[in-house]
């Protein structure tokens, strides 16, 4: 059999009989003959460049490009709890009895703080709920999906805690979110590890600050931690309330939840009484995996009604929405991690009426 008519050289100089649609003729089209039939045994590859389906396709590439589109919105969703829907519409949440102060925490980079600390509020914020997100990170990524400045010479966090310039000077409201409010950081929070270290009470110098604010009257505060267990985070748990711990659904972040929750029993004792582990959730989740369900079985065992019925699944929506300075909740609504975190928003503000 000649190379070009095997489909393994150069295509052969003549058309298709059919118009396969998928661009060079006779492009990753096998002509080998089934054996005692003499039809060809078509088979074709998904051009991976190709993203609109068209007329011309063939049904398996048609199958293999919807396959990869419906990966998105294909993640299993956890069910709502009884009496409530999986969407509120436009509905009003209950609302707190004062304000909660919520410090999302976790060491580990990559778990998803960020994402949930953003998308919780912005999903609080959309349900008639007032809420602050205190962008703590040198990254400033908070900052980033909430499309609030925070490069050159913007008042940021930094200031709050060193220079002890008022909240209300750095606080601004996020574009078309009127309930949403955002405290920037910028890179210069990264030297504040070090300057904390001679300033009396460096503490609770978040605390102060939060408490002397005068402006919006929060039903939340979402502080977004960096990824450590330094002063920021510390400045954090002393200022807040609550903690809320993401967990990424792999055995690598249960190694260090020890650490955090013997430095959260330390800040308990010695700095911050009221602080107490609220909320776990877990984060990129696969259910097409046993290690997620295997690492959600045991957090659920181990932790019981303090981890959200709620999983969030891994969604490449949760990524590319602060690309475009939004969260998810905006981005694409009806997309599986937006849901999601709904609904974990949901059971967040419902537990403040039993907390």
């Amino acid at each position: 059999m000649p190379v070009a008519m095997s489909g393994l050289g150069w295509p052969d100089s003549r058309r298709s009989e059919s118009p396969n649609g998928v661009g060079w003729p006779e492009m990753g089209v096998s002509r080998q003959q089934t054996p005692g039939t003499g039809t060809p045994l078509v088979e074709r590859m998904a051009n991976v460049t190709q993203t609109p389906l068209n007329p011309g396709d063939s049904p398996l590439v048609r199958e293999a490009l919807s396959s990869v589109v419906s990966r998105e919105t294909s993640a299993t969703q956890t069910a709502a709890q009884p009496g409530e829907t999986s969407n509120d519409g436009n509905g009003t949440w209950p609302r707190p009895s004062k304000t909660r102060v919520i410090a999302v925490a976790n060491q580990k980079g990559g778990v998803g703080k960020t994402t949930t600390s953003v998308n919780i509020a912005a999903a609080l914020s959309m349900h008639g709920q007032r809420v602050l997100v205190v962008d703590l990170d040198p990254q400033g990524n908070a900052s980033t999906a909430l499309a609030t400045e925070h490069r050159g010479d913007v008042p940021d966090v930094y200031q709050v805690l060193v220079d002890d310039l008022p909240m209300a000077d750095i606080v601004k409201q996020v574009p078309d979110m009127p309930n949403l409010y955002c405290a920037p950081a910028t890179i210069d929070l990264a030297g504040a590890e070090i300057e904390l270290v001679s300033l009396v009470a460096r503490e609770a110098r978040l605390r102060r600050a939060l408490a002397a604010y005068e402006g919006v009257d929060f039903d939340y505060i979402v502080i977004d931690c960096p990824p450590s267990l330094g002063l920021l985070t510390v400045n954090a748990l002393v200022a807040a309330d609550e903690v809320m711990i993401p967990i990424q659904c792999e055995y690598y972040a249960l190694e260090g939840l020890g650490q955090l929750l013997r430095n959260v029993d330390l800040i308990k004792a010695h700095l911050n009484p009221t602080l107490r582990l609220s909320t776990i959730v877990l984060t990129m989740y696969d259910g097409r995996t046993r290690l997620a369900s295997q690492v959600a079985e045991e957090v659920r065992a181990h932790f019981g009604e303090t981890v959200l019925n709620t999983v969030i699944p891994r969604s490449v929506r949760l990524s590319e929405a602060p690309s475009y300075g939004q969260s998810v909740m905006t981005y694409d609504p009806g997309s599986s991690g937006a849901m999601a975190y709904m609904d974990a928003a949901r059971e967040i503000a419902h537990r403040a009426t039993v907390a």
